[in-house]
């Protein structure tokens, strides 16, 4: 079979799969290796130490998997246009992680290039693959200035996985061009400025990575632009005038679990913890910095100057102060009765 019907066949049983883009890269695409080397010695990644590992195998698919011949990208659509209320959890955090939902779908898909002759190795986020420059180079769309890639369809809203295959399939035809233009809408609404420039993200200012993946308490200069938010942070994809053509997703298992109330959270134990979050990204977080960003939001918002813990049956108030260190290892005391809040590093009074 010659590499455009490989490439016809592989892109219907992409979209049987439920796929909603698809497209195919050749192995030695630009990935832009230069700036991404460079925004790791700036130490612009942050704690994401293994961002940092094997550069050359991130930037060079072929050090990964040295016969590979194609880069088959897919993308599903995750956009809730109804997210619960309350405070906030990222959209792709709301229903099932996507690691799991991606890659099932992934194996099906490789099952069906092994038939055709090919060796893969799948990968969802987690393998040393830049997702997005591929994608891009695949047709899928365009890294926008927030680096995010947007989809003509699905604007920002889409979650990518890769594999990396020995067939040689036909490359997409047409590569998107950048279409932002002269717009700044992700620069402007990043309540933290962590967008340094167009097509730059410092990762140490932004909400997400440090609601998410730091592991130390939230620093105090960006205390008061978390506001509402728990677990990451949408505004630079909300604001994206691609959104316009943006449909719910059909995936079920991305459908949103209701918010727990905040102010039980703050009582739980790991178990009551994973017995909500477990099998969402949520999960991943622990129940610790869960704790550490529920009560930097308490601590912040100005109609909560003192807080009585859930559950507690003496004692007078904890009054906060804005300043108090609230990392993880402050505000988890899972094995007491009142959870966190049994060693908090702060005076009663």
């Amino acid at each position: 079979m010659d590499p455009r019907a490989l490439r016809q066949r592989l892109e219907a049983s992409a979209k049987a799969l439920g796929f909603d883009a698809f497209g195919v890269a050749p192995v030695e695409v630009d990935v832009r290796a230069d700036y991404f080397k460079k925004w790791i010695a700036d130490g612009m990644h942050g704690d994401m130490a293994w961002l940092a590992r094997n550069p050359e195998r991130r930037t060079d698919a072929r050090k990964v998997m040295p016969e590979a011949r194609s880069l088959v990208v897919v993308g599903l659509n995750y956009y809730q246009p109804h997210p619960p209320a309350g405070y906030r959890i990222a959209k792709y955090a709301l229903g099932a992680d996507y690691h799991d939902v991606l890659l099932a779908r992934l194996q099906q898909l490789c099952e069906a290039m092994k038939e055709l002759g090919g060796e893969q190795k799948p990968y969802v986020d987690t393998g040393p693959v830049l997702e997005k420059p591929v994608a891009a180079a695949a047709g899928l769309g365009w890294q926008g200035k927030s680096t995010i890639l947007i989809h003509r369809g699905a604007g920002t809203w889409l979650f990518l996985g890769v594999i990396l295959t020995t067939l040689e399939l036909e490359a997409s035809a047409t590569k998107e061009p950048d279409r932002c233009g002269t717009c700044t809408r992700c620069i402007d609404a990043c309540p933290t400025a962590a967008i340094i420039a167009p097509y730059k993200l410092d990762a140490r200012k932004c909400l997400a990575y440090l609601t998410i993946e730091h592991k130390g308490a939230i620093p105090v200069e960006y205390r008061e632009a978390l506001g509402d938010r728990v677990f990451g942070c949408d505004d630079c994809l909300d604001v994206c005038p691609w959104n316009k053509w943006a449909v719910a997703t059909r995936e079920a298992h991305f459908a949103p679990r209701p918010h727990p109330p905040l102010r039980e959270t703050l009582a739980w134990t790991d178990e009551q913890f994973l017995t909500h979050f477990k099998g969402t990204p949520v999960e991943r977080l622990g129940l610790a910095r869960w704790h550490r960003n529920a009560l930097t939001y308490w601590v912040m918002s100005a109609s909560v100057p003192t807080f009585r813990p859930p559950r507690r049956s003496s004692g007078r108030p904890i009054r906060w102060s804005r300043n108090m260190p609230l990392g993880p290892s402050h505000v988890c005391a899972p094995a007491e009765p009142t959870g966190c809040l049994g060693r908090l590093g702060c005076p009663n009074g």
